[in-house]
């Protein structure tokens, strides 16, 4: 009897295992697929030094130097926890919460609280700005973020596909980038 009750769950173990195998087999197509986080780092040269960029950059209420923004408000200033909506040019606007500063680091961190997925095709965004020496006391910034595509589950429409969030948030990076070159190397 103990030899037979034993072959039995030893029967039925390799029967439950294979059985288990071929259950995940069979649903690993659907298991397996979905959004995956993105990241875009975009840096640009300013031919001014560090203290320079950074004191363009570090109030976290103002934005002024991101070309689709036509206004700014937020409340905390550059605590952590401090908010910012952005307006955009034709309305829109962008929600935004600080949780991370560190002037001595010349850097800081939010995330984007509320967007339209229409205005910027992402959710679960998060970003860091951070400024650093480059050669001949000029200085690097750097703009990094990570995030998920505008649409949570397969088979995105192409508008909001992880394609198309990296395309928005590098354009708007180098966009912005490049507006804060040249505003910091006129003197503007």
């Amino acid at each position: 009897m103990r030899v037979t009750i034993g072959r039995r769950t030893a029967v039925a173990a390799v029967l439950g295992a294979a059985g288990a195998a071929v259950l995940t087999a069979a649903f690993a197509p659907v298991w397996a697929h979905g959004p995956t986080r993105q990241k875009v780092r975009e840096s640009i040269e300013i031919n001014a030094p560090p203290a320079k960029v950074w004191a363009a950059i570090s109030n976290f209420q103002d934005m002024s130097w991101l070309p689709p923004v036509t206004k700014t408000t937020g409340e905390k200033g550059n605590e952590v926890g401090a908010t910012r909506t952005l307006t955009l040019t034709g309305g829109a606007t962008v929600e935004e919460e600080l949780y991370k500063y560190e002037p001595d680091m010349l850097s800081y961190s939010y995330r984007i609280t509320k967007v339209d997925v229409k205005v910027l095709p992402v959710t679960n965004y998060s970003s860091t700005l951070t400024v650093s020496p480059a050669s001949d006391g000029k200085a690097t910034l750097e703009w990094a973020g990570a995030f998920y595509r505008g649409f949570p589950n397969n088979d995105p429409p192409p508008e909001l596909s992880d394609e198309a969030a990296k395309t928005a948030v590098s354009g708007l990076y180098k966009t912005g980038l490049e507006a804060l070159k040249k505003k910091i190397e006129s003197g503007s």
